[in-house]
């Protein structure tokens, strides 16, 4: 199969989106450090770069953030290359094959919630690069976890409550606020 790379600019300026034709896992997985891309044999490549600071995978496309005084002009061929290169030679996103969980638990109410995350607000989050989490809802308080280039980006709060709590509070009344943890 002859491997295609094309960019995509997220919302954070720090983030690109590095798309190739092929499924690069099932789910979704951050590597915000160097130390955690330990069982990601293509994250730990990324990470061999002076510029790279985070790296994030998701279907077909993976999400690297830069440091700040790199120019994307400059490194962005080279990025290019080595995915291309690296999904060529079936480098592995990750060495044990975990499947993300999609069976929801909890309340009615809880389960409503992780349902329109899932289907309204995760595509849309994972077109700009990153992914949502579902942590928690406790007394009308919905916690999420925002990763890949959502981590850090300038216009993630105004995504979060915006977008995501008013989409909530409009679907679930018993929401009254949605909030982000930290990773």
């Amino acid at each position: 199969m002859n491997i295609n790379v094309y960019t995509e600019s997220t919302p954070n300026p720090a983030t690109m989106k590095f798309i190739v034709n092929k499924l690069l896992i099932n789910g979704s997985v951050d590597y915000a450090t160097r130390e955690s891309a330990e069982n990601s044999p293509f994250a730990k490549e990324l990470f061999k770069f002076s510029f790279v600071n985070g790296v994030f995978f998701a279907s077909n496309f993976v999400t690297v953030t830069k440091f700040d005084g790199d120019s994307w002009d400059d490194i962005m061929p080279i990025l290019k290359e080595f995915v291309k290169g690296a999904v060529e030679s079936e480098l592995k996103v990750k060495v044990e094959e975990h499947i993300e969980n999609t069976d929801f638990e909890g309340t009615d109410t809880e389960i409503k919630i992780q349902q329109i995350l899932n289907d309204y607000v995760r595509p849309a989050v994972e077109q700009d690069g990153g992914a949502i989490a579902y942590k928690s809802y406790e007394d009308g308080k919905v916690t999420v976890e925002l990763r890949g280039s959502c981590s850090g980006c300038p216009s993630s709060t105004v995504t979060l409550k915006a977008g995501i709590e008013n989409l909530l509070k409009r679907m679930v009344p018993e929401v009254t606020e949605v909030v982000s943890e930290a990773m």
